[in-house]
């Protein structure tokens, strides 16, 4: 049984949640979301609350109830509030700048690289740090992690593309032979 999935999702003022031929839609001030529901879960909108229920006792069943729940508390959560992540860039002659739809990293390579943004994401970079922001969870997340897989924060100086709140551990370098 999943406590997550069990909980009823209450639907706040101003969003709209609607579901038909398997597809669940959601609709707010930050935009409107969709998710394809899988065939084992049912998704009912019943008053100001919305019910995830397994259709099928099976283990994939139970497994897929908890995760449908987080998805349509993350899609309410998206299109109420949104979320964001912040990513700093560290290391000398380090610099990000934004080019219409794409963001332009020169990270200590030959070359600069460029990273296109998806659409739905709002992403604003002053100095050396990159804010994105959007409404859809798993976009805002995968982005962030696409950009910082550029240039990883690497362990003796520290250079390199991380969270603002990621604490990357520092290994002391050789010792000069006395």
């Amino acid at each position: 049984m999943s406590r997550i999935g069990k909980q009823p999702i209450i639907i706040p003022a101003g969003v709209e949640v609607s579901v038909t031929d398997g597809v669940i839609s959601v609709k707010g001030k930050g935009g409107e979301l969709t998710k394809k529901i899988h065939k084992i879960i049912g998704i009912t909108v019943e008053g100001d609350n919305v019910v995830v229920v397994p259709l099928d006792e099976s283990r994939e069943g139970q497994a897929l109830w908890g995760t449908f729940a987080s998805h349509v508390r993350n899609m309410i959560a998206g299109v109420t509030e949104g979320f964001a992540k912040k990513l700093s860039v560290e290391g000398v002659g380090y610099k990000v700048a934004l080019d219409g739809a794409k963001i332009v990293l020169n990270v200590g390579f030959s070359h600069q690289v460029e990273v296109a943004i998806p659409e739905g994401l709002e992403v604003v970079v002053e100095k050396n740090e990159i804010s994105i922001k959007g409404a859809n969870k798993e976009t805002v997340g995968q982005f962030a992690a696409n950009v910082r897989a550029v240039k990883k924060p690497e362990p003796y100086k520290g250079k390199g593309i991380r969270y603002s709140d990621e604490v990357v551990r520092r290994k002391e370098g050789k010792r000069a032979a006395a």
